[in-house]
């Protein structure tokens, strides 16, 4: 299919760019900082102003295949694509193919497939949750309806689909259907574990690593398989973009008891609504008093938010947030080692400050 986007010069910046572009970014009030010559640390608007070119090029390309002659597809659609969220998903496939030095253009393709798929596991989602918010703005199911939700995430899905035939590349096609099956999975284990108190850490954790991680290390690991990179660098990128998923999700879990509903987005306490065992519950009841215990299963089975103000007290009198976020770094510290594989590159920076940043966020 011909594109009608056109692709800018290729980035190709070694050390001495990096210092160049890390005065750039700073001339424009950006944070950047670098401690030496090899060490350089930036945040996330830094990040995008590295990938900016890039990342217009994604943009246009979504609003491009998000068409449709049937209307109602064109509207629930832009509406949560233009919803906001970071387009963290995208950015790792961005970055992981230029750690690798792929000068090709194919990489913008697999960003923008990688936000549908994402944005069509968002729209199921908050029709199995039964969610009313999502980014500070009502869900599409509480705008449209549920049956209007499934039916345009299908076609989400659908429509990265025929953009990866596009690409025409089997190990691309391997790697997106195979991730897309273990989402599946991910999100039906979550459903069984709903109202469960006797969900355990190693439960909890398969389910973040099927319904979230899978497609952090889906979109790591196709930059390396664009690049024609080796076994070792695809591995490399592959186990990064597993541990920042698994890192990303503990993080939003606690954030749902650690945050304000306007940082987040979303309503404080859903999980606890909806009757999930995350890792906040899961540690807290672990360590919490019997009453505390005996409180938390009650609040679990029973779901809704009745229960939120004891749940509040059991979490903030144990260490169950600072457990959840320990745990959140060790996954980001694993991921930033799993790079270090790489070729030393400004890209390569980029994706530890990706790491760093999705343990350190507050929304």
């Amino acid at each position: 299919m011909e594109r009608t986007y056109s692709r800018p010069q290729p980035l190709r910046l070694d050390r001495g760019w990096a210092a160049t572009l890390a005065c750039g970014v700073l001339l424009s009030g950006f944070s950047y900082r670098m401690d030496s010559p090899d060490t350089i640390e930036m945040d996330i608007v830094a990040i995008n102003t590295l990938i900016q070119g890039d990342m217009k090029l994604v943009d246009t390309l979504i609003m491009q295949r998000l068409q449709s002659d049937v209307v109602l597809i064109n509207q629930v659609g832009h509406y949560i694509v233009n919803s906001g969220g970071k387009r963290l998903r995208p950015i790792i496939v961005l970055l992981s193919a230029h750690a690798l030095n792929y000068q090709g253009e194919e990489h913008i393709d697999l960003a923008a497939i990688i936000e549908f798929i994402h944005t069509a596991t968002l729209l199921h989602d908050d029709v199995v949750d039964g969610s009313e918010q999502r980014r500070n703005r009502e869900t599409a199911n509480a705008v449209w309806g549920n049956a209007t939700s499934v039916l345009v995430g299908d076609f989400l899905y659908s429509r990265a689909f025929e953009m990866m035939v596009d690409i025409n590349v089997m190990r691309v096609m391997e790697i997106l259907s195979h991730a897309t099956n273990r989402i599946a999975e991910g999100e039906v284990l979550q459903l069984l574990n709903c109202n469960d108190p006797d969900i355990d850490e190693k439960k909890y954790l398969e389910v973040i690593l099927r319904k979230t991680a899978t497609l952090f290390e889906a979109g790591a690991q196709l930059g390396a398989v664009l690049s024609g990179a080796n076994v070792e660098q695809e591995q490399a990128l592959a186990d990064y973009g597993r541990h920042l998923g698994i890192a990303f999700q503990i993080i939003d879990d606690a954030l749902d008891y650690g945050s304000s509903s306007s940082d987040i987005g979303k309503n404080i306490g859903d999980d606890l609504a909806e009757g999930k065992p995350t890792l906040p519950l899961i540690r807290a009841m672990q360590v919490g008093t019997q009453a505390q215990q005996l409180a938390l299963r009650n609040a679990i089975e029973q779901g809704g938010r009745e229960h939120i103000a004891a749940v509040m007290a059991a979490i903030e009198s144990t260490d169950a947030i600072e457990y959840t976020s320990r745990l959140a770094q060790e996954e980001a510290d694993k991921a930033i080692a799993a790079i270090e594989r790489l070729p030393a590159s400004i890209f390569r920076d980029a994706l530890t400050a990706v790491a760093n940043f999705a343990v350190k966020r507050s929304k």
